[in-house]
């Protein structure tokens, strides 16, 4: 009697995966068994730092630079993916920068490169995902409950975003018949970089006390959501889960 074969790794790629929400990302699904590509755009020694601590920890993974706007690079990210480790099954986007500004005031240069990041990006992105993913995949792209809190100062962040959620409930629907779904994160204030940065304590506590949780949300927190939908949550197809601690 032949023994059964192992079933192949799931392999995921991860965007933005050297810090804050991306890392914790890369971090949770090798935990959960998947060999990760982290993906950074510019800071070496965080993804490589990133995927120490998976191996230190039992997992696989490897580093690899690439703009997510740029078509060429993002091709040679997935080929990396697959030369490595056979194919890609998931692919969490999770890239993004952020620039605030009242409308009026707003710099159209700054809205530009954040525009190219966040909708170009995933555009990018999402297209080589749709082009490779195997069978029984999953997308996750990042959006931000800012879309529905409309709060002021982050109107250009909020649009890039917008756009996001449309991809996402489209692409989901392009998709028929391949077994891949396509979702996305919509998080609340995470305490991250990307959302500490430049604010005062006074409104960091204020907005930690907006959820029915009096908190910010966690890295972690964020992480369980991309397990979820990375994995068991085959039934979750075209929805923007907006993870924020029951802000409305």
């Amino acid at each position: 009697m032949s023994e059964q074969q192992a079933a192949p790794r799931r392999v995921a790629v991860v965007t933005g995966g050297s810090r804050g929400i991306g890392r914790e990302s890369a971090e949770r699904l090798a935990a959960d068994g998947f060999a990760v590509v982290v993906n950074y755009a510019g800071n070496k020694t965080e993804a490589e730092a990133a995927v120490a601590a998976i191996a230190a920890a039992g997992g696989a993974a490897i580093a690899h630079r690439a703009d997510v706007a740029d078509e060429g690079a993002v091709s040679a990210l997935f080929d990396a993916a697959e030369e490595t480790f056979g194919g890609v099954d998931v692919v969490v986007h999770a890239a993004g920068v952020m620039t605030l500004a009242p409308l009026a005031e707003a710099d159209l240069d700054a809205v530009d490169r954040m525009h190219r990041t966040n909708i170009r990006g995933t555009f990018v992105v999402d297209q080589q995902a749709a082009r490779r993913l195997r069978s029984g995949g999953a997308i996750i792209n990042f959006s931000t409950s800012v879309v529905g809190l409309a709060i002021p100062g982050y109107s250009a962040y909020a649009a890039s975003k917008g756009a996001v959620e449309a991809m996402t409930l489209i692409l989901a629907r392009e998709l028929r018949g391949r077994d891949i779904t396509v979702n996305a994160v919509a998080p609340g204030p995470t305490a991250t970089a990307l959302f500490l940065d430049g604010k005062d304590e006074q409104t960091i506590e204020r907005m930690a006390a907006q959820p029915p949780l009096e908190r910010l949300g966690t890295p972690q927190d964020i992480s369980e959501v991309v397990s979820f939908l990375a994995g068991p949550a085959r039934w979750v197809n075209g929805q923007v889960l907006r993870a924020n601690g029951g802000i409305v």
